[in-house]
């Protein structure tokens, strides 16, 4: 099974690019599948994680961010694949 965890916070009003460094320099150990960050308005940082493991399988995910790097605690959401019809 696919398994997908996003990530995703928000900056402190101009602080998006060290959001996104900060985000980008995190490692994940082990590696997953797939790994992509995105950046959006409003200095929002996404990371999409892929891993072939279960649903509720104990994955590394990427840590909260110093306090003074963004307004509000990360979000969070675990996705499984589902089959096209």
């Amino acid at each position: 099974m696919t398994v997908a965890l996003m990530w995703e916070a928000r900056a402190v009003t101009g602080r998006g690019e060290d959001l996104l460094t900060w985000a980008r320099a995190q490692p994940l150990t082990p590696a997953p599948l797939r790994r992509e960050t995105f950046r959006a308005p409003q200095d929002r940082v996404l990371v999409i994680t892929w891993w072939d493991a279960a649903h509720d399988a104990e994955l590394p995910e990427l840590p909260e961010p110093a306090a003074g790097l963004v307004t509000r605690a990360v979000h969070r959401w675990r996705f499984e694949q589902v089959a096209e019809d």
